[in-house]
């Protein structure tokens, strides 16, 4: 797919707040960079994140979804980052299914301490989202004309 230059990916990523999000914040105190376009949605723990979160992000307009939680064995919640990684691993399969890059989402696992990884991921996924261009469900939606009766309704 060919993208225009100043494509800059939109990224949604879902932190747990007791990792993730910390590592997030300590990346950005650390002046650790990581690309602004990513867009980070704090919550309680990344086994609230359901499998339609994803789903509605892309659907949305995201470019790529990123879910971001504790180090596996280390989760606050017990399992709540072992449920996302599943989830994440459905939403890959059902994207793969539909004809979509299942690359559009993926799971990281960073502890509050390691601010500089989450900075790395998150470019990593910046960089991937950006070789593959353009989210073709946003921009089919953004392509589709109105329909006849909609014009004629404004007429």
């Amino acid at each position: 797919m060919t993208q225009s230059p100043e494509f800059e990916p939109q990224i949604v990523a879902f932190c747990c707040l007791h990792c993730a999000y910390a590592a997030a914040d300590l990346a950005g105190g650390s002046r650790c960079g990581y690309p602004s376009s990513i867009k980070i949605v704090a919550v309680p723990c990344t086994g609230r994140v359901d499998s339609l979160h994803l789903v509605k992000a892309l659907e949305d307009g995201a470019d790529g979804v990123m879910v971001a939680g504790c180090l596996p064995g280390r989760c606050h919640f017990q399992t709540g980052n072992l449920h996302a990684n599943q989830r994440v691993e459905h939403v890959r399969h059902l994207l793969e299914e539909i004809g979509l890059e299942p690359d559009r989402v993926r799971m990281i696992n960073v502890s509050a301490g390691m601010g500089v990884q989450f900075a790395e991921r998150a470019k990593e996924m910046a960089e991937t989202i950006t070789a593959l261009g353009p989210n073709p469900l946003h921009v089919r939606k953004a392509k589709t004309p109105p329909s006849e009766t909609a014009m004629e309704e404004t007429n």
